[in-house]
């Protein structure tokens, strides 16, 4: 066999594994525009919004994220973008590397609320909710966790009986992001007929939404309560087209998508933080980036941050292919955060004392992080999930 004619292109320490040879132009282009917009938008303010524990003007940057066609991106019609799950997770991975809260922003407008009445609405209520949720115009929440239920959605208390031809829903939705700033919130109940959701105007009487306060994680970030005190609601504000846990349950897989990539977005930072640190701070007269231990910790997290990179592209060509399942899934959220985290970690070791302060990301991104870890399925459901797919033994119960 003949030698290669062409030399290989230079080494990338930004790109170790060429990994953008993977990408086309279009996927290149929203790349660049999300990131542009993060470094203009959230990069300046991320740190005093995390310390005040606010995002401030919201509904302004909804407005902006809609207009660059990032809310419910990978969705079609109804003015969504129409966009790949590949470019949809390369989003998903800038908006984290700017802060996970606008991430979730993002995932909970697009692939949770705007996703359910999507795939499970009727034509009305996709024509009465998805433009103005696609262009950022009414920000959506979606109730499902409850204070009592969290793992076991299936135990659920909120509860919608019928009276007449309407629905009377009362329940409490808890750690609910974006509650207090949305115009509608898809809320999961339990009914007579098994679990049902609806599209609930936060307008409606007996809706309340406080905001939860005093967080150490996703501080810039709105997290609420949702309060359902006999909220009376026409007979189409039921979401047709599911009944029973599959529905929710679908939602979050499509979500937990997005945190696969955004989980690398927060390792990325860190990891590019530590790496500028360790070749400009100087001990015993040279850049601690020289020393072995030094380099080693950076070699190891190039390593994780790449690989899960590779397998967030893995499991987005999948799902652009239709052949994504839950548990694949469920392998690149354990894996992604549980590495994102480490890496973050690492990265404190290496900045030292300054590692803690808001002038770097470092601190703030692990902070995140522990809420990802949690969210959207904790780590020990995940690895029951992949345990029953290994075995055939389900080990929930």
């Amino acid at each position: 066999m003949s030698a290669p004619s062409s030399q290989p292109p230079p080494f990338d320490p930004a790109d170790p594994l060429g990994i953008d040879d993977l990408l086309g132009p279009e996927d290149l282009a929203i790349r660049d525009t999300v990131r542009s917009w993060a470094a203009d938008r959230v990069l300046p303010h991320i740190a005093e919004w995390y310390e005040n524990g606010e995002l401030p003007g919201i509904r302004e940057l909804a407005r902006e994220l809609g207009s660059i066609g990032a809310l419910g991106m990978s969705l079609t019609g109804y003015g969504c973008a129409g966009a790949t799950a590949v470019q949809y997770g390369l989003a998903c991975l800038e908006l984290e590397a700017a802060d996970s809260g606008i991430r979730s922003l993002v995932s909970v407008q697009g692939s949770l609320a705007m996703y359910a009445i999507w795939r499970f609405g009727s034509e009305e209520q996709k024509r009465r909710w998805l433009p103005g949720m696609a262009a950022g115009e009414i920000i959506g929440c979606f109730g499902l966790t409850e204070p009592d239920h969290g793992s076991d959605p299936a135990g659920m208390r909120t509860y919608a009986k019928r009276d007449g031809t309407d629905w009377v829903l009362t329940g409490r939705k808890m750690w609910i992001t974006n509650g207090s700033v949305a115009g509608v919130a898809v809320v999961w109940a339990q009914t007579d007929e098994g679990i049902r959701g609806f599209a609930v105007p936060t307008d409606a009487p007996g809706f309340a939404a406080p905001e939860i306060k005093h967080k150490w994680s996703l501080r810039a970030s709105v997290t609420s309560e949702l309060v359902l005190d006999e909220v009376r609601l026409p007979a189409e504000a039921v979401l047709p087209g599911v009944t029973g846990l599959k529905g929710p349950l679908s939602c979050l897989s499509h979500a937990r998508y997005g945190i696969v990539w955004g989980a690398m977005g927060a390792a990325r930072a860190s990891f590019e933080a530590a790496v500028d640190y360790a070749k400009t701070r100087e001990q015993f007269g040279r850049p601690i980036g020289g020393f072995q231990l030094t380099q080693a910790k950076l070699a190891d997290m190039a390593l994780e941050l790449h690989k899960g990179i590779l397998l967030a592209h893995h499991l987005g060509r999948r799902m652009d292919a239709g052949r994504l399942r839950p548990e694949q899934v469920s392998f690149g959220k354990l894996n992604n955060v549980r590495e994102a985290i480490e890496i973050c970690r690492t990265s404190r070791t290496i900045l030292g004392a300054n590692g803690i302060s808001l002038e770097y990301p470092v601190m703030r991104h692990a902070t995140n992080l522990e809420s990802v870890l949690t969210y959207e399925g904790t780590v020990e459901m995940h690895q029951l999930v992949l345990g029953k797919a290994l075995t055939g033994l389900d080990a929930f119960r």
